[in-house]
């Protein structure tokens, strides 16, 4: 046998091994497992805060038909929730401007009359290219899936060139709202975020007590990424006042481990890990038990990188253009698989595909799509009981509310309990531009079922030979998220992503 066929001999053997997975029992069962999740009322309250005030805006000013639209602006503030916030208004920023942007270009796709297997080739081609945006710049959130969802709504919508001026304008006045909501809280606590991420590290250097030395790499990773969020909260914050005495209890966290692996001595390790629930308090500054009165030679913060330069340095990345291509295929495949089907909302099957594949690896990619599946066949089912029942302007605005503050309470939980609360609420948000019925849950179920496939196919097909986690199951790797509680050992094929993407 020669090289190249060796080489496709183990290709394809990765392959059978990756689909192999996706039916193993295993594997289901852990899509049911719940994951411990803390600080998600505060992102949830902004969230549901933001869109509410659209709704109500776009009621009182007579346009209760673009309300969705305002609400999906609104949605960017459900994007790098424990960024802090001088980053966090880069970020959200970049988020609104990619919104408004593809409801502007959904809307010019709408008016333009394209047919639909053209438009799932435009809008496959558009994911592909909202991927590389999301990725480069580590926007974590509900991911490129919300821009696909916020220009199919406008494409839709969109007959003439003033639709889309209104639908555009709608969007780029919920952006506004959803970046205060996500702002307004560095207001009253600019240093939450540090505080936050150094509470988290301190969970981490105090389980090194009672599960040894193989915590140590995480508790340093832990105390790391604390660092970083202090120096990104602003220069004059992280190095004065209580921002420094963050730094210095960071630097004791670290003291305190050396001293730990050195003899053994887990004395510090507690004192240390007791500043937990004081960092978790809704305070401005405070005083942490005197620690920040040793001296430290510790305390020089990392320069926190620029946006522009993390971008720069993942677009050069073969694995953003990998998953870009990905994305976009499967995106194609499955809406053109639908519409070939009949299915009256082929772009559906589309997004479906693209939800799919914003897993970390493989396992996370068929865990994501077991979770979407369960999730959208519970929220088909609300979401035709709320039809069904002909909810007026305000209770669907209610509705819509509850479901999305619901959905980023549990994004971190489960990705299924997540979807049981999208779907419901993504339907109504379609409701408010145009006629639904109850039959719609079931169609979104059939094009769930389709994108889900083809995603998990395709994730197959070109799986990495280097991603092997769905191979040798319930073993340590390290997972480093952009923005949410690092974590560094995950049982491998665990059923929630770290990233904690929500998506349409």
């Amino acid at each position: 046998m020669t090289e190249l066929e060796t080489s496709d001999a183990t290709r394809l053997d990765h392959t059978r091994g990756a689909l192999a997975h996706t039916v193993a029992s295993s594997t289901w069962r852990r899509a049911f497992e719940l994951r411990a999740a803390d600080a998600t009322i505060a992102p949830a309250m902004r969230v549901g805060l933001a869109t509410a005030v659209v709704f109500v805006a776009a009621s009182l000013l007579g346009y209760r038909e673009l309300a969705g639209f305002a609400a999906l602006g609104a949605l960017a503030s459900a994007f790098g929730r424990y960024e802090p916030y001088p980053r966090l208004a880069g970020k959200l920023a970049l988020v609104g401007v990619a919104v408004v942007g593809f409801v502007a270009f959904g809307g010019l796709l709408g008016a333009a009359a394209l047919p639909s297997a053209v438009l799932i080739g435009v809008l496959s081609l558009a994911a592909g290219v909202a991927s590389v945006f999301m990725n480069a710049f580590q926007l974590t959130g509900p991911g490129p899936v919300i821009l696909i969802f916020a220009a199919t709504g406008a494409a839709g919508y969109s007959t003439s060139s003033s639709d889309v001026l209104a639908v555009t304008a709608a969007a780029a006045v919920g952006v506004v709202v959803g970046w205060i909501a996500a702002m307004l809280p560095g207001v009253i606590l600019p240093l939450g975020p540090a505080r936050l991420a150094a509470a988290r590290a301190l969970v981490v250097v105090g389980s090194l007590e009672h599960r040894g030395a193989e915590r140590v790499s995480a508790a340093r990773a832990a105390l790391g990424r604390a660092r970083d969020v202090l120096a990104a909260s602003g220069h004059s914050r992280a190095r004065r006042g209580h921002g420094h005495d963050l730094a210095l209890l960071l630097d004791a966290a670290d003291d305190a481990i050396d001293a730990w692996v050195v003899d053994g001595d887990a004395a510090r390790i507690r004192e240390i890990a007791r500043h937990e629930r004081e960092l978790r308090k809704v305070r401005r500054s405070g005083r942490l038990g005197g620690v920040g009165d040793r001296p430290s030679g510790r305390t020089e913060l990392p320069v926190p990188a620029r946006l522009l330069q993390v971008a720069r340095a993942n677009v050069r990345s073969a694995t953003l253009r990998h998953t870009a291509i990905r994305v976009a295929a499967a995106s194609a495949a499955a809406g053109w698989l639908a519409w070939a089907c009949g299915l009256g909302h082929p772009l559906w099957a589309s997004m479906g595909a693209i939800a799919a594949l914003q897993g970390l690896n493989f396992t996370h990619t068929v865990q994501r799509g077991i979770q979407r599946l369960i999730g959208n066949i519970g929220g088909a089912v609300i979401a035709a009981g709320l039809i069904a029942a002909s909810l007026g302007f305000w209770q669907a605005v209610v509705a819509v509310i509850v479901l999305q503050t619901a959905a980023e309470l549990l994004v971190l939980v489960n990705y299924a309990l997540t979807s049981l609360a999208v779907t419901p609420m993504a339907l109504l948000l379609t409701g408010f531009t145009s006629p639904i019925t109850p039959e719609a849950g079931m169609t979104r179920i059939l094009d769930t079922l389709i994108g889900v496939v083809v995603g998990v196919i395709v994730a197959a097909v070109t799986v990495s030979r280097a991603d092997r986690h769905h191979l040798v199951p319930d073993q340590p790797t390290r997972v480093t998220t952009a923005n949410g509680p690092i974590s560094s050992t995950v049982k491998r094929g665990s059923s929630n992503s770290a990233l904690g993407n929500e998506t349409l």
